[in-house]
């Protein structure tokens, strides 16, 4: 286990940059060849939130040389008018990868649609194939948050072979799709839930603690193993003093950033776990950065797939 007497940031912000630097080299290297990988971002609505974040993908696109179109229909758009939009990406060579931002309408019928973008388009890693094919550990897009979890423990050279992995959260978008990854990597897994008896016992086995339960500092230090790697995926605004003063009471940097912005973000695990740690990623500065980072690797990764290049 790693020391607890200086536990280590992981810092996501820079493991993201090195990826997307990578993805700019094989863009190049792909573009010696006439091929330029493509991403078609759908947002439907006007959801301030969502088009920053969208747009931000977009961007990243541009930087690294991949093509990029954002689509934004309304949000009085049909699920078989989208089903439509899908068909006709699906279709075109220019994209190589369909993401489709979430949350959707509520009239707007969301497993059909990710179902309908073609498995090798699926940068998302959502479709059923993708997932199963995750599963057999056959070459396929894997979920972002999860594929840069792990790139996060690799390029920190931490141990995964022989660890306990305990992830808190059972969701298709991390929790299963991280355990499987774990475990291709030789880890133990445990997977833990809103009904598991005696979560503290648990988790307190972890040498790696994935959170992802979307409960603000659900992690306290007392659920922690001393020397652990914790992985927080979380990611929740906090608005309310008292939940504040629960969380950063006597940060001086936290306070500020709160009185001038009225919110502040913390993850699923209280800061004062980090303190038993020997590895954590921060939030922010953690996992989300990986996000779109992972989005643009699997897109370049849908471009080699698609055409039958090595990875």
């Amino acid at each position: 286990m790693i020391s607890t007497l200086s536990p280590t940031v992981l810092d996501g912000t820079r493991i993201a940059e090195a990826i997307k630097t990578e993805v700019a080299m094989q863009v190049q290297q792909l573009a010696a060849q006439g091929i330029r990988p493509g991403l078609a971002a759908v947002l439907v609505g006007s959801v301030p939130a969502s088009q920053i974040y969208v747009r931000s993908k977009v961007q990243t696109c541009k930087d690294l040389g991949l093509y990029s179109e954002m689509i934004a229909p309304p949000d009085t758009i049909t699920t078989e008018e989208m089903l439509a939009l899908v068909v006709q990406l699906n279709g075109r060579d220019d994209i190589d990868g369909i993401l489709i931002q979430l949350p959707l309408p509520a009239h707007v019928d969301t497993k059909r649609l990710l179902e309908a973008v073609l498995p090798e388009k699926d940068v998302d890693g959502f479709h059923p194939i993708n997932m199963g094919r995750l599963q057999s550990n056959q070459p396929a897009l894997a979920p972002c948050t999860p594929a840069g979890i792990l790139e996060i423990l690799k390029r920190s050279h931490l141990p995964v072979a022989g660890q306990h992995a305990v992830i808190l959260g059972r969701s298709d978008i991390v929790g299963k799709p991280a355990a499987m990854l774990l475990l291709h990597e030789n880890a133990t897994v445990t997977i833990c839930h809103s009904k598991t008896r005696d979560l503290a016992h648990h988790t307190r086995a972890a040498d790696i603690l994935v959170a992802a339960i979307g409960r603000p500092g659900f992690v306290t230090p007392e659920m922690v193993r001393p020397g652990a790697i914790l992985i927080d995926v979380g990611i929740n605004r906090i608005t309310e003093q008292k939940d504040f003063d629960r969380f950063f009471a006597g940060n001086v940097k936290r306070e500020t950033a709160f009185r001038e912005k009225g919110s502040v973000i913390v993850g699923d695990v209280h800061p004062k776990a980090f303190e038993v740690a020997g590895a954590y990623t921060p939030v922010p500065g953690g996992v989300g950065k990986l996000t779109i980072a992972m989005l643009m690797a699997n897109t370049v990764r849908a471009a080699r797939l698609r055409r039958g290049l090595p990875l």
